[in-house]
């Protein structure tokens, strides 16, 4: 059986590089001093295309440190979980961490108080690596936070501080709203009660509230229950002393030293479920786990928003959204068009009002990261094709002004997500460059594009020899004042 996971812009590579001789077409900015890193599955080890889902792929990490007008390396490294460090037939950094968070998280890649942090989808732990992308080992806030994290946490512009909203299976029917400080120690963590066991991928932050997105992708008990090693007339009364307390009670994590190895079955246990409300939470950002205020919305889901503000006594959420996820085809995301929605809260009519901004089939929305949580006017994202595969089509958009401007960077091409770099500190809002991977099917390689963010124009490429596979999310991390 073919995966598509597993073949064309998605097939793994089977190296690590460390690479100081790298071709540059155009001029680099000399404003640009830092690292572009980007997270994203690269599986590892004995595989069944049948049992495999992009989500569950191993950890890897690709960094281009550029500075001067150079691109000075570029490296790509294993998050060593401890499945990855077997698998590579290495003694283990990390130990203790059975199952899917045993690859080494592979959704996001953030500098936060002077450390840098692979971050996993569904709760899994933190891993921190040096500066040349080795794995240091698992990062809990200095001690301050466990359980599990999110992929996505949003940095507070004005304080520096990482907001997260993190979900897991085994949180019961609740999800975690936390704040780390900018000296990397958590200040905050509440527990927030939802309808059951939700995949909540992501979440918005505005100047005054925490947005949660309960959507109906939930945990999918039956699949776990296949994974029981019993006897298969005892398989549903398994499932259903899964179905009573998953989403109801919070399961105990595994102990420290429970042994690991490699699982063959990487499929995604979440799948859509139809009789799960779909709703929008409102939570002040100072206030208690029953100061949430729920909005009904029609069932849809979202894995990233672009951006979210509060005018007046409305929350404003730019999203992108799919119209059903893991429904048919458990190996999506292929469920229909994503397109980029917005969503108006009107906190005093109780009620959300919804419109669509652009129909372009779309994913991995962002903004200047300096106006998060603040009213923004310009947003960029990727085009996408059938299941997030590849499209050579970079968006901008006007939210403001009205418009968007599509700039495809040509026949053959594919691309990830951009992210947005000022020239200056205080430069207009899309004064700076868009930077993200480009993979080219015919010469089977990449290259790291710079736009110019105004224009959509190509500043520079940084040409790599081989494939980065299609992956996830990724930030600038600016090099140490």
């Amino acid at each position: 059986m073919s995966n598509r996971y597993l073949e064309g812009g998605f097939a793994p590579i089977d190296k690590e590089f460390t690479l100081t001789d790298l071709t540059v077409t155009g001029a680099i900015p000399d404003y640009l001093d830092g690292r572009y890193l980007r997270n994203g599955p690269n599986p590892i080890g004995d595989l069944d295309p049948e049992l495999y889902h992009w989500f569950g792929g191993d950890g890897m990490v690709h960094g281009i440190r550029i500075a001067d007008g150079k691109a000075h390396w570029y490296r790509n490294r294993w998050v060593r979980g401890p499945i990855t460090s077997m698998a590579l037939d290495e003694q283990p950094v990390v130990t203790g961490l059975p199952g899917v968070f045993g690859v080494g998280a592979n959704t996001n890649v953030v500098g936060h108080a002077g450390k840098t942090l692979a971050l996993m989808e569904g709760g899994g732990p933190v891993y921190e690596l040096s500066e040349e992308l080795d794995t240091v080992g698992v990062c809990d806030f200095d001690g301050t936070l466990s359980g599990g994290y999110t992929a996505h946490p949003k940095r507070d512009p004005e304080t520096g501080e990482l907001h997260a909203v993190s979900y897991s299976f085994g949180r019961g029917n609740t999800v975690q709203y936390t704040v780390i400080g900018a000296d990397g120690r958590a200040r905050r963590a509440l527990d927030i009660e939802v309808t059951g066991s939700p995949m909540m991928h992501d979440f918005s932050l505005t100047e005054r509230h925490v947005i949660l997105y309960d959507l109906p992708v939930t945990f999918d008990t039956g699949l776990i229950a296949e994974r029981i090693p019993v006897p298969r007339l005892l398989r549903l009364p398994a499932r259903l002393l899964l179905s009573a307390l998953i989403g109801r009670v919070k399961i105990p994590a595994p102990r420290a030293g429970a042994p690991t190895k490699p699982p063959r079955d990487r499929r995604l246990p979440y799948r859509w479920n139809p009789k799960y409300p779909a709703r929008v939470g409102v939570l002040p950002r100072d206030g208690g786990a029953g100061d949430v205020r729920w909005f009904e919305i029609e069932p849809c889901y979202v894995f990233h928003p672009m951006n979210a503000y509060d005018d007046g006594d409305t929350v404003v959420l730019d999203v992108v959204r799919h119209p059903k996820m893991f429904d048919t085809s458990p190996l999506g995301p292929n469920e229909g068009a994503p397109t980029l929605d917005r969503w108006v809260v009107d906190l005093a009519a109780g009620k959300v009002r919804q419109s669509r901004l652009h129909d372009f089939p779309q994913e991995f929305p962002r903004v200047d990261e300096r106006l998060v949580g603040r009213r923004h006017r310009y947003g960029y994202a990727a085009g996408v094709g059938a299941g997030l595969s590849g499209n050579s089509t970079v968006l901008k958009h006007d939210v403001l002004g009205g418009g968007s401007v599509e700039r495809s960077l040509g026949s053959g091409k594919e691309v990830g997500e951009f992210i947005f770099h000022p020239s200056a500190p205080d430069a207009a809002e899309d004064d700076g460059v868009l930077m993200g991977f480009v993979y080219d099917r015919a010469a089977d390689r990449s290259d790291l594009m710079l736009l110019d963010a105004g224009t959509l124009e190509t500043v520079a490429a940084i040409h790599l020899p081989h494939r980065v596979p299609t992956g996830f999310h990724g930030n600038w991390v600016p090099a140490a004042s």
